[in-house]
């Protein structure tokens, strides 16, 4: 691929995606070049933009600097870029010259940056490893959130690659871990992953139910020991949060993680919620818990991330890898949703 443009992915309107060329950007002074090696797609959210699903007056992200505006169209999106530095300004140490660097950007094939704003990748991380770091990242806040303990029941909706890395993470806490996801191939790899079983919505609910003790009426005192403990929405399928409700016990928790952008999301909440003492949380992974903010920064959670990114090896989760070029029909196979990408890639050069 030719060095002498930059290609940007950019989203014209609802189902119209372009490549943008323009020109390679020069570092300011205080600021490096990366060239892009790879860039992660999040299926879900980029599938919501795609087809004109959110708020458009919503801001991307108020906490990266590169998603500054809000998610009118045009609009350039995406925030899992790996690369290397290419270039440097003059005030910027030669020392970063070369680094391979994990960035919040959207999907470009070059950017610049102010070097703290770059998070340097491991020596034993691949550049597939490097690019789930958002991904990791979100899962790591979704356990935090969800503050599991010892001998809890633990139910995940959606098996994605958030649910499959936040399964993981729960896999290494003493807890029993139940999945539920329609799809077979990811119900096997919830397992593989950390699951000890993983059910279909439909048809595995009733032995779902047995399974966590809960009967049919739940006022009698030891039906306070049914359901799960804590149970987590990330299918990104509105309905999924009402099962995951239902399912949980009393005074449990229902961590919501998917965004699910202007889908309308109708809850029964006139049966057992209100008696249960549910609680219900959103989690995001642009703030940290003000629970934990006396103690806990976005750096210090990055350490983590850091640190399971060698054990967990999350890059063997990417499905497909295409060329920045081909991104119209990426986002055009994203929308049928007749392919199974659990997690595309761009790549560059």
């Amino acid at each position: 691929m030719s060095e002498t443009v930059r290609r940007t992915v950019t989203f014209q309107a609802p189902r119209d995606v372009r490549v943008v060329e323009s020109p390679i950007p020069t570092p300011d002074p205080d600021q490096v070049r990366v060239r892009t090696r790879r860039s992660a797609i999040s299926p879900g959210t980029e599938r919501l933009i795609y087809r004109g699903k959110v708020p458009s007056g919503l801001q991307a992200d108020t906490d990266i600097d590169a998603l500054s505006g809000d998610l009118s169209f045009p609009l350039s999106y995406g925030y899992a870029a790996v690369g290397q530095v290419v270039a440097c300004g003059a005030n910027v140490d030669k020392d970063w010259s070369g680094q391979w660097v994990f960035s919040f950007q959207p999907h470009t094939s070059h950017f610049v940056s102010s070097p703290e704003n770059l998070v340097q990748l491991p020596e034993e991380a691949t550049v597939e490893d490097g690019v789930m770091i958002p991904n990791l990242e979100t899962a790591t806040n979704l356990v935090m959130d969800g503050r599991p303990m010892i001998g809890e029941r633990v139910v995940l909706f959606g098996q994605g690659v958030v649910g499959l890395l936040t399964t993981a993470l729960l896999d290494r806490h003493p807890v029993t871990c139940f999945s539920v996801e329609p799809n077979p191939s990811r119900r096997t790899a919830s397992k593989e992953w950390g699951a000890d079983e993983s059910f279909h919505p439909s048809d595995d609910w009733d032995f779902l139910r047995d399974v966590l003790g809960i009967r049919t009426e739940r006022s009698n005192a030891d039906e306070k020991k049914a359901g799960a403990d804590l149970s987590y929405e990330l299918s990104g399928n509105p309905s999924a949060l009402d099962d995951a409700i239902s399912i949980t016990g009393f005074d449990g928790r229902v961590i919501v993680g998917s965004w699910y952008g202007t889908k309308e999301v109708p809850l029964h909440l006139g049966e057992q919620f209100h008696r249960s003492r549910i609680q219900l949380k959103s989690s995001q992974v642009s703030t940290v818990d003000p629970d934990y903010s006396g103690r806990w920064t976005k750096d210090r959670r990055m350490g983590v991330v850091l640190k399971y990114l060698e054990t967990l090896q999350p890059g063997s989760l990417i499905s497909d890898q295409f060329p920045i070029t081909d991104a119209p029909s990426v986002y055009q196979r994203l929308d049928s949703e007749a392919d199974d990408l659990l997690q595309p890639v761009f790549r560059y050069g």
